[in-house]
C-alpha cells in the first residue's frame, strides 16, 4: 500500500491520482529541505494535508493543492510547463502563494487589513480555509521554531488566524489554537487551569448522570436514541473569563455543558423535531432560564451552526447549560466539513457547497462576527519590526530610542533617530505595534542624561545610566587627579568637610560628578583655591567673632532682663541698619521660628529654623549661632517672601491667584509663569510682600483652594 492509499482512502481512485501526482512533485521539490527540528520538511505539507482531508473533509483538490503550494512556495523556480491541473486547482495554489508573500512589514499586521488581504487573495473560499489548516500543522509544531520566529507566529495566530477560524465555524481548530497560544503565551496559567479540569472531571461525570438519572424513562419510551457528552470549555476560554470577570477558576460558572446528540437519518424536519422533543422533557423535569435559550436550530448561524442552547437548574440549585443537537449536526460543529465523509446518505456535493457558501458568507461579512469572541494582543507590549521583518516586543510607549538597545546595545549607544515606516523621527518618538523601524546611527555620538527621559525599557536605561556613570567615572579620575596635583602646587589642604562644603555651594550631590566638573572645565581649579583661603580666613577670625559674640550676649541680656542666654529682638523697622540681615535664602517673615548666624563681613543674617541651610550653619558653626526672637507685636515694616505654585494649564488660574493676593494686606513684586508641556501644568514662582507669617498662611491657604491648584509652597 503506497502513502496516498494509506493516508487518504476515502478519496475516489481520481482523487487519490490527483493527490499522488502533486505528492510525487512535492517529495522531488522538497526532498533536501529540512525543518528546524531536522524533520523532513514534506512533513509539513503531509501535516497539512492530514487536517484538510481528515478534520476539516475537503476534497482531493484541495489536498493536492496543498502540495503544490509548498513546492512552489520554497522553490519558485519549479518548471511547471509539464503539470496537466485543473485550473481549479491552480487558482486554490496561486491564492495559497500570494498569501505566503504577505509580511507583517507589508501590512504592519493590521489585523483587520491583513485579513482583508487573505480574503482578497482567496478567490475560492477554501484558499482561506487551507491556509488556517497549514497553521494549526506549524501550530501543533511550535516548539521546533527559534524564539523570535515562535513569538511571530504566535502574535499572528493570535490576531489574525484564531479570529478567522471562528468567524468560519471551525471550532475544533480554533479552541486548539487558542490552547497552543496560551500555552506559550501563559504557561502557568494553562498549567493551572487544565491540572483543574482533570482533577474536577470525576465530579463533573457525576453531575452528568444525575441529571440525566430522572430523563431516562421518557427518553426511552418516546424512543429517542441518545448518547451523553461532557463540552468542557477550552484552557483559554476559561483564563478569558477568569480575565475579563475578574474571578478565579472556581468562579467560572459554565465551565461545561451536557450535549444530548441524538441519533436519527439526517433529514431537517425529523432532526428539529426530535430536538425539541428533548428539549420538552429537559424543561419539564428542571427549572428554566428563558432569557438564555439559543435557537439556532429554527434559525441556523451564518456558518452553518444548528443547536439548541438552554440553561437550567438542577437538583442542587446549580445553574447548567444544556445543549441538544443531532448527531450530523455535533459532527458539523465540531470538525466543519469533515461530517459529510461519514453520511452515505447525503449527496457530498450539495452539502459541500453548501457549506462552502456559508464560508464564503462570513469572508464577506468579518462584522457578524461578536467582537468579544476575538481575541486581543497584550495591551502592556507592543510588536515593532525590523526592516527584515523581525519581530521585536516592547513596552507600551517604547520610543525609537527604546527599539535601538533592544536590538544592541551598541546600536542604541550610537542613534541618532531613526524611520518609522519610511519616514525620518527623532528618538524620543513614541512606536506602535506594526511600525517598522529602521535605525540611524553616528560613531560621534553619545547618551546625555536627557535619554533617560526618552525611554521605558528596563534595558534601554539601564544601559544608558552605565554608560553615562562609566563616562563620568572616567572624566572623575581625570579632575581628581588635576586637582590633587593642584592642591599639592598650592600646598593646600581639602578635608572631607570642606568637600562637603564646597559640593553644596556649588550644587554637585557626588563627588564623582564634581570631579568630572573640573576635568570637563565646567568649574574652575582656582574655585577651590579662593573658597579654601576664605575658609581659612574665615577660622582665623572666629576667635575674635567669638568675643564680639559674647559681648553682644552680655548686652542684649541686660536689655532684655534675662539672666539666660543672649536673645536678639528684632522687627521690621530697621532691616538696612548694620545689625542685622534677612538671609535671602530662606526670607524670614515676621512670626517664623528664626535664628542668627554671624557672618564675616555682613553683621548678623536671619535665617528661618526650617531654612535648608540650617541644620549645616547650626552643625558646623555652633559658635556663631545667635538666638532671635521678634518684637511683640508687628512692626509696621514688610517681609519679601518666594512662593511656589504649581497649576493645571487654565488661563483662569492665574486670574484667581491674583484676586487673592490683592485680599489681603499682600503686595506683589515679581511674577513669573513657564509652561511644562510634559506635565501639562504652569509652574509658577513669585515675590510678595507681607507683614507678617500670619498674613502669608492667609495667603496660601486660599491660594490652595483655588481650583486647579495643584501644590503651594514657600521657596
Amino acid at each position: 500500500m503506497d502513502i496516498i492509499e494509506e493516508r487518504f482512502p476515502h478519496y475516489s481512485e481520481a482523487g487519490k491520482d490527483l493527490i499522488r501526482a502533486a505528492y510525487s512533485i512535492a517529495e522531488q521539490a522538497l526532498k533536501d529541505d529540512l525543518r528546524y527540528d531536522g524533520s523532513p520538511f514534506l512533513n509539513h505539507p503531509m501535516g497539512v494535508a492530514m487536517i484538510v482531508s481528515d478534520e476539516i473533509g475537503l476534497q482531493a483538490e484541495c489536498v493536492t493543492a496543498v502540495f503544490l503550494h509548498e513546492s512552489l512556495r520554497t522553490h519558485p523556480d519549479l518548471d511547471t510547463s509539464s503539470w496537466k491541473f485543473s485550473d481549479e486547482i491552480m487558482k486554490m495554489v496561486d491564492g495559497l502563494n500570494k498569501i505566503a508573500t504577505i509580511k507583517p512589514k507589508d501590512t504592519k499586521l493590521e489585523a483587520e487589513n491583513y485579513k482583508k488581504l487573505i480574503v482578497q487573495y482567496s478567490t475560492d473560499p477554501r484558499v482561506t480555509v487551507l491556509k488556517i489548516a497549514d497553521r494549526l500543522e506549524v501550530m501543533r509544531h511550535l516548539e521546533m521554531f527559534p524564539g523570535q520566529s515562535r513569538e511571530r507566529k504566535i502574535l499572528e495566530t493570535l490576531m489574525l488566524y484564531i479570529p478567522l477560524a471562528h468567524q468560519l465555524g471551525l471550532y475544533n481548530i480554533k479552541g486548539e489554537m487558542e490552547n497552543i497560544y496560551l500555552g506559550f503565551a501563559e504557561p502557568e496559567q494553562y498549567r493551572s487551569i487544565t491540572n483543574k479540569l482533570k482533577a474536577t472531571e470525576k465530579d463533573r461525570e457525576r453531575l452528568m448522570e444525575e441529571f440525566i438519572e430522572p430523563l431516562k424513562k421518557d427518553l426511552d419510551n418516546e424512543g429517542i436514541h441518545y448518547k451523553l457528552k461532557i463540552r468542557t470549555k477550552s484552557a483559554y476560554s476559561i483564563f478569558k473569563k477568569m480575565k475579563v470577570q475578574k474571578v478565579p477558576f472556581e468562579g467560572v460558572y459554565d465551565v461545561f455543558a451536557i450535549r444530548f446528540i441524538i441519533d436519527c437519518e439526517p433529514e431537517s424536519s425529523i432532526e428539529k423535531d426530535l430536538c425539541w422533543k428533548v428539549y420538552s422533557y429537559v424543561t419539564k423535569e428542571y427549572e428554566a432560564d428563558t432569557k438564555r435559550l439559543r435557537d439556532w436550530i429554527t434559525n441556523p448561524k451564518p456558518n452553518g451552526y444548528e443547536s439548541l442552547h438552554i440553561t437550567v437548574k438542577n437538583r442542587q440549585n446549580a445553574y447548567v447549560e444544556v445543549q441538544i443537537r443531532t448527531k450530523r449536526m455535533d459532527a458539523e460543529a465540531e470538525n466543519g466539513n469533515a461530517a459529510h465523509w461519514s453520511y452515505k446518505g447525503v449527496k457530498h456535493e450539495e452539502t459541500l457547497d453548501r457549506w462552502l457558501t456559508s464560508v464564503r458568507y462570513n469572508l464577506e461579512h468579518p462584522l457578524s462576527v461578536n467582537p468579544e469572541d476575538v481575541p486581543q494582543p497584550p495591551d502592556k507590549e507592543i510588536f515593532v519590526f525590523t526592516p527584515s521583518s523581525e519581530l521585536r516586543i516592547l513596552p507600551t510607549g517604547a520610543t525609537v530610542l527604546d527599539f535601538a538597545f533592544n536590538i544592541h546595545s551598541n546600536i542604541g549607544m550610537r542613534c541618532t533617530g531613526g524611520k518609522i515606516n519610511g519616514k525620518v523621527a527623532s528618538i524620543k518618538e513614541k512606536l506602535k505595534t506594526g511600525d517598522v523601524v529602521e535605525i540611524l546611527t553616528s560613531k560621534n555620538q553619545k547618551p546625555t542624561a536627557d535619554w533617560l527621559n526618552h525611554v521605558v525599557s528596563s534595558k534601554a536605561r539601564n544601559k544608558i545610566r552605565q554608560s553615562l556613570h562609566d563616562a563620568e567615572f572616567k572624566k572623575a579620575a581625570e579632575g581628581k587627579e588635576i586637582l590633587e596635583r593642584r592642591l599639592k602646587n598650592w600646598k593646600l589642604e581639602l578635608p572631607d568637610e570642606m568637600m562637603v562644603e564646597l559640593m553644596k555651594k556649588l550644587h554637585y550631590t557626588t563627588i564623582y560628578a564634581f570631579h568630572a566638573a573640573i576635568a570637563e572645565e565646567v568649574v574652575d581649579v582656582n574655585t577651590v583655591k579662593t573658597f579654601i583661603q576664605e575658609h581659612d580666613a574665615m577660622l582665623a577670625e572666629a576667635a575674635a567673632r567669638a568675643a564680639e559674640a559674647e559681648a553682644a550676649k552680655v548686652k542684649h541680656s541686660i536689655k532684655s532682663g534675662d539672666s539666660g542666654d543672649d536673645i536678639l529682638v528684632i522687627n521690621a523697622k530697621n532691616l538696612k541698619g548694620l545689625d542685622y540681615k534677612m538671609a535671602k535664602c530662606c526670607n524670614p517673615v515676621f512670626g517664623d521660628d528664626v535664628f542668627g548666624f554671624v557672618t564675616r563681613d555682613e553683621g548678623i543674617k536671619i535665617h528661618r529654623i526650617s531654612c535648608p541651610n540650617a541644620a549645616r550653619l547650626i552643625e558646623m558653626y555652633p559658635y556663631r549661632i545667635q538666638k532671635v526672637k521678634w518684637t511683640e507685636t508687628p512692626s509696621s515694616g514688610s517681609f519679601q517672601v518666594s512662593l511656589r505654585i504649581v497649576a493645571e494649564m487654565e488661563d483662569s488660574v492665574i486670574n484667581h491667584i491674583m484676586d487673592v493676593i490683592n485680599q489681603f494686606r499682600a503686595s506683589l513684586r515679581s511674577f513669573n509663569v513657564n509652561e511644562n508641556q510634559r506635565n501639562g501644568t504652569y509652574d509658577i514662582t513669585m515675590k510678595v510682600s507681607v507683614a507678617s507669617n500670619m498674613e502669608l498662611d492667609k495667603v496660601v491657604s486660599q491660594i490652595k483652594v483655588i481650583r486647579h491648584v495643584l501644590k503651594v509652597g514657600r521657596m
